[in-house]
């Protein structure tokens, strides 16, 4: 073995599974060269999971991201000569409903995102599948593309590295596990191993079930656990004898069991002559804590495989032979099953970026073998570029705030997240029962005793309704549709829709304490905030005001979207709370790189915000201010702020509206809200909840959320949110922004979009909730840009206003035209779809109060 390397540009941590192996691949694709891979194993893994994965792909997700890397990861094995394209089934049984119903979703879901999924009638499914007793299942859904990395991930795994080696490009050194690392000023510089001392400009940790472990060695923690994962054999299974097949019939997913099954081919191939049938722990599941895991000379079987305890199984295995009758013929392979360990995450995303404590040090952790290659190359775009062609917002280990990388959260959510690995149709709003309670306002006890209906976001509980309020249902019910379906109705509560009305009416307040408030200070504060933010941030014209701004990256797409107020001694970012902590490092890394002297601080639990808005907002407020003359309108105009005082305590108001009515945030330090909310609500002012702030009412106005309408695929032109005019500074993107403005027109638009007729075709009324694609009613094909994007709904809410579904949608320039009729697709149903708008124009304008349908 050649002699252990003292310095290299990249060390990756855990090279030899899947995704240690795609990545030091797609560094060298990007021209990336001096790599030394270790691992605390084989080169390939013998341990890891990657050695015993079942080494499924089928692209059914419900989000764009990891249909596009389980379609990249395809296509990557696919060329390698190294995936069988057998197809793949879900199946939904006799009398679960809600399975069948799940399987439409995600035939939706499938057009949205460009995937082949679809629906499947019970003979087509036992002609696919002779195994299945077709009686057993009402239908199903097929997937042309799912299939089988052959002869294993592993394999391909050391193919990768075998090339990577023979190119001058890596070297590897099994059997060397990480001992520490060596961090000096924030910035990683080496890995020290018991072979010696490497040092590094960065380390990749793909260590996998072992990445808490090396995360602990920079101070952090990683948000995903090691869980058991039963997988039995039951054999002797000669179907594809004398085929040479790995695999003969296709995949046969049975989530309302939490199961799936598979043959393993011709009985003379590696591991083939079985049938493989592997499960979910769905009430139970058994997590482990890396620490817990035995070293290769302690194992059994292998560190990532546990013995199998056949009460884990045994009432699953029963449903599973009702609807397979040959695992009940054949025999059961006890030596040969086992628990696979495999990686389940808090929010079902893999966690991957920079640290958020050590520049230079990176994770690429909480991947299944389906997404491999496809996180590999966005790991190495984002290295290489700072950005990835797809927005990478869900799985950017930046996203989580410091409550959640505790170890009781992470073991609690993750928790939660392996009940659901399988079974379950997760709703696009459902609630996490871990972790809650973590961050409340001042005034949260009195949101309790109006009976508030709380939900949680970054830790803050939100309500999004009060039952105080329902007394309004007898004057707006009419306006407010009861859901009969339990879908569209579940975590909404009606009342909502009814403090909408009442809100526009007269004027509410709504608790937006779950803001993220960052302050830049120093010498270089403003210098660092003209360069992030494509508004003018800097002047003096600019002291004193509120600034609705955008980040950009280096293409000029959209990473963000928050308010700056500029300050005397600092800037205080104003920002979203699922975005807070994202944009706070992103701050952080920036003053770094471009070498501002500032100081960055997230002082999100110091100040608290109140919203108060709706036409009587003012003379509301003037009621309890010390000088209501200074909240004229010629005193106090819109975007402007103000220093005032509400019940002795000193308040900045800042004039905008993210509901389109009259208003104003109200920001206070955290001790001084509940004197501050108290006084508003002794004028007798209704508290309205967040539903109608971030939903209803946002939609009608047409107002954008980040992470939703807001992403780095496109920029802010097609986005509708582009000033007339370009600063005249420099700002990240600047050149970019300038080429897009320079166009005769955008490749698309985000438009907005009302449903003509929401009746299903049982008659009932649907609100829709999640994502849909959008249709040409011609010819039920999704839309597609000059740039293949593809087009779907990003943001949907009823809006009680205007009495329709609303829905905001990139469309192609070809498709941008008011009063265009489309089709959506939810649930199976097709639905007439309008545009109502191009760009950003409110559907109401309570300044006209006049609704535009």
């Amino acid at each position: 073995m050649a002699a252990f390397p003292e310095k290299a540009k990249v060390v990756i941590i855990g090279l030899g599974g899947i995704v240690g192996a795609s990545v030091a691949h797609h560094l060298i694709e990007r021209g990336w060269d001096d790599i030394v891979g270790i691992d605390k194993s084989g080169v390939p893994t013998d341990i890891g999971s990657t050695a015993h994965a079942s080494d499924f792909c089928y692209m059914t997700s419900h989000d764009f991201l990891s249909c596009w890397s389980s379609l990249y990861s395809i296509d990557f094995y696919s060329k390698l000569g190294h995936y069988e394209r057998v197809g793949g089934l879900e199946v939904a049984r006799v009398g679960d409903d809600g399975r069948m119903d799940e399987i439409k979703r995600k035939v939706a879901s499938a057009k949205a995102f460009g995937t082949r999924a679809r629906l499947i009638e019970p003979a087509e499914i036992k002609k696919k599948f002779p195994l299945i007793e077709e009686s057993q299942v009402q239908g199903g859904l097929w997937d042309p593309d799912a299939g089988l990395v052959i002869p294993r991930s592993q394999t391909v795994a050391g193919k990768l590295v075998h090339q990577a080696e023979a190119a001058g490009k890596l070297q590897v050194f099994a059997n060397t596990p990480a001992k520490s690392l060596v961090i000096e000023s924030g910035r990683i510089k080496g890995v020290v191993t018991e072979r010696g001392t490497i040092m590094a400009d960065y380390v990749v940790v793909c260590a996998g079930l072992w990445g808490r472990l090396i995360a602990e060695m920079a101070g952090e923690d990683l948000p995903v656990m090691p869980v058991d994962h039963p997988l039995t054999f039951f054999g002797q299974y000669n179907e594809f004898a004398n085929t040479g097949k790995e695999i003969g019939w296709p995949l046969l997913r049975d989530q309302g069991n939490s199961a799936y099954m598979r043959d393993t081919g011709d009985p003379t191939t590696a591991e083939g002559g079985m049938i493989e049938w592997g499960y979910y722990e769905e009430k139970n599941p058994r997590l482990v804590h890396p620490r817990e895991l035995l070293e290769k000379h302690e194992a059994r079987l292998s560190p990532s495989q546990r013995d199998l305890e056949m009460d884990q199984i045994l009432e699953p295995l029963e449903r599973a032979i009702e609807l397979t009758p040959i695992l009940g013929e054949l025999g059961y392979e006890e030596k040969r099953s086992f628990n696979g360990l495999l990686q389940v995450t808090t929010d079902g995303g893999p966690s991957i970026g920079e640290s958020q404590k050590v520049r230079g040090l990176w994770y690429a952790v909480g991947i299944w073998v389906k997404d491999g290659p496809g996180m590999g190359k966005l790991v190495a775009d984002w290295m290489t570029d700072g950005r990835t062609h797809i927005d990478h917002a869900r799985i950017d280990f930046s996203r989580f705030y410091t409550h959640m990388l505790n170890e009781d959260f992470i073991k609690g959510r993750c928790g939660e997240a392996a009940m659901k690995i399988y079974n379950p149709a997760v709703h696009p709003r459902e609630p996490y029962e871990t972790g809650r309670n973590v961050r409340r306002s001042p005034f949260y006890e009195r949101e309790q005793e109006l009976g508030g209906y709380f939900m949680e976001l970054g830790g803050w509980e939100r309500a999004h309704g009060y039952k105080a309020n329902e007394h309004l249902l007898a004057k707006y019910g009419d306006r407010v549709p009861v859901r009969e379906n339990e879908w569209d109705n579940r975590h909404f509560w009606r009342v909502s829709n009814a403090e909408h009305l009442a809100m526009s009416e007269d004027c509410g307040i709504v608790n937006l304490s779950h803001f993220a408030v960052i302050d830049v200070e120093g010498p270089d504060a403003v210098e660092l905030m003209e360069w992030v933010c494509a508004a003018k941030v800097g002047g003096d014209n600019m002291l004193g005001k509120g600034i609705y701004t955008h980040f950009l990256d280096d293409e000029g797409m959209v990473r963000a979207d928050l308010t700056v107020i500029r300050m005397p001694d600092r800037c205080r970012v104003v920002d979203g709370a699922d975005a807070g902590p994202r944009d706070f490092h992103y701050l952080k890394r920036m003053a770094e790189d471009k070498g501002f002297n500032v100081t960055v601080t997230d002082v999100s639990s110091k100040y608290v915000t109140i919203g108060i808005w709706g036409p009587n907002a003012r003379v509301t407020l003037q009621k309890v201010v010390e000088d209501p003359d200074g909240l004229k309108s010629e005193n106090f105009p819109f975007a402007a702020i103000k220093q005032i005082k509400i019940a002795g305590k000193n308040v900045t108001a800042f004039r905008i509206s993210y509901v389109g009515e009259q208003g104003w945030e109200l920001h206070m330090k955290y001790e001084d809200g509940l004197a501050v909310w108290d006084a508003l609500r002794s004028t007798g002012v209704m508290a309205f909840g967040v539903e109608t702030y971030a939903n209803s009412r946002r939609m009608e106005k047409s107002l954008r959320l980040q992470n939703a309408d807001l992403l780095t695929e496109y920029n802010l032109f097609e986005s509708g949110l582009a000033r007339p005019k370009v600063k005249d500074a420099d700002f990240r993107g600047k050149a970019k922004h300038l080429e897009y403005k320079a166009r005769e027109h955008q490749p698309a638009m985000l438009c907005t979009l009302v449903m003509t007729d929401n009746i299903d075709s049982k008659g009932v009324a649907r609100y829709p909730v999640g994502i849909m694609p959008v249709m040409d009613p011609e010819t039920g094909e999704t839309l597609v840009d000059e740039l293949g994007r593809r087009s779907f709904t990003t943001s949907v809410a009823y809006g009680p206003t205007i009495g329709k579904n609303i829905a905001l949608a990139y469309l192609p320039w070809s498709h941008c035209q008011q009063g265009r009729k489309l089709i959506v697709e939810y649930f199976g149903d097709t639905y007439p779809v309008e545009v109502a708008a191009v760009g950003y124009t409110p559907l109401y304008d309570p300044e006209n109060l006049k609704p535009r349908t």
